[in-house]
């Protein structure tokens, strides 16, 4: 079949891959000239990587990310560096980590050359019609996907949209420029109403983030000084990758997920796909995942199946991952109210219970997150 993947981060690109690869005519459609993404970092699970492999781009990825957080202590922490709770190291022995750059370069790597169309703002048929507009162009083929992210024009054109909340946070990353000594130590640190998370890298930086309640659109003159004070008193690793990071390499950006989710994933032959479909707090570490889940679940049921196939086919994608996305979805949202609750009673009542749950149970609810139900025949 021809394809059109219009998007080309992450969860397009597995997609674009993916089908490619299984012998579809595949061209993306990016509308940036220069398709690189930000300077940050992000974290996938072993969900993610089930489905990478049943594509053929697992290995890929593992080249290019790291699994050192598999040997390090890991969970939550008070501000004071004392431990709230800690996982299993089983609950993390399949994630790995790696920078944005490196996996969309290791992604964009394997698309024959000539897939990747930059500087193509492209458009769907509001009516699902398998049509791509760029410019004054139309182009027809068998199937488009809409990858285009969180503020997804093409979601919109379809009457799918239901609108982006804001989660009442604001989140800064940043990686260091050379390496920090953890100590073997990593996972967030839980405050009052904000957060600071720490992730090993391959090359021995470390990936960070922050996140602090703030009313949507608060602007600060200096971030990395931001976060500096904000985070002021907290345990020495903190104050070491804050002061390793050079001052243009901390992003910032606000926190929206889609405010209610989607009613369906597809129209006509045109289909959603990644943050266009599910947009979610960064809660879980999940975003990408899903993304890749979406892609993988997609090429799987696309396998042998004809032009005359795809209504069902489609029609049991959206089935799927609605159902598996509104789960991630709403547990990251929940997770998110607990990890920012800023009012001391409900700090002390969220710190006690985390003291008191034995971390084989947190492992548990991870590993229940990370179990991804692939379509089957």
């Amino acid at each position: 079949m021809r394809i059109a993947v219009i998007g080309a981060g992450i969860g397009g690109l597995v997609a674009a891959a993916g089908l490619q690869a299984d012998g579809h005519d595949v061209a993306v459609f990016e509308q940036r000239r220069e398709p690189n993404p930000d300077g940050a970092g992000l974290t996938l699970f072993g969900n993610a990587f089930e489905a990478l492999d049943l594509l053929g781009l697992g290995d890929v990825v593992r080249s290019v990310s790291s699994g050192a957080i598999a040997s390090m202590r890991a969970g939550q922490r008070h501000p004071s560096g004392s431990w709230l709770v800690t996982v299993p190291r089983r609950a993390v022995a399949s994630m790995r980590s790696v920078h944005r750059v490196d996996l969309h370069r290791a992604l964009s790597g394997q698309l024959t050359a000539g897939t990747l169309h930059t500087g193509n703002a492209a458009l769907v048929a509001a009516d699902g019609t398998p049509r791509v507009t760029v410019g004054d162009r139309a182009e027809e083929f068998d199937l488009v996907v809409a990858a285009d992210g969180i503020r997804s024009r093409n979601r919109a054109v379809l009457g799918l949209d239901t609108g982006l909340r804001y989660a009442g946070y604001t989140a800064w990353r940043g990686v260091t420029r050379h390496p920090v000594d953890l100590h073997s130590e990593a996972g967030e640190t839980w405050g009052r109403g904000r957060l600071f998370g720490i992730v090993p890298l391959p090359d021995d930086r470390v990936y960070w983030f922050a996140t602090l309640n703030a009313p949507a659109g608060t602007a600060f003159a200096d971030e990395r000084e931001e976060v500096r004070r904000r985070f002021a008193g907290w345990h020495d690793s903190i104050q070491e990758c804050v002061a390793a990071t050079p001052p243009e390499a901390v992003l910032r950006h606000d926190v929206h997920d889609l405010a209610k989710p989607l009613a369906s994933f597809v129209r006509g032959r045109t289909v959603l796909l990644g943050d266009a479909a599910h947009a979610m707090t960064p809660n879980l570490g999940q975003g990408a995942g899903q993304g890749i889940e979406d892609a993988a679940t997609l090429a799987l049921l696309l396998r042998g199946a004809r032009v005359g196939d795809l209504e069902s086919a489609l029609a049991r994608y959206s089935t799927t991952r609605q159902k598996r996305t509104t789960r991630v979805l709403q547990r990251s949202r929940a997770t998110g109210r607990v990890a920012q609750a800023s009012s001391p009673l409900a700090v002390g009542v969220r710190n006690t219970a985390l003291r008191l749950l034995p971390g084989a149970v947190m492992g548990a609810l991870s590993a229940r997150i990370q179990k991804w139900p692939k379509p089957s025949g």
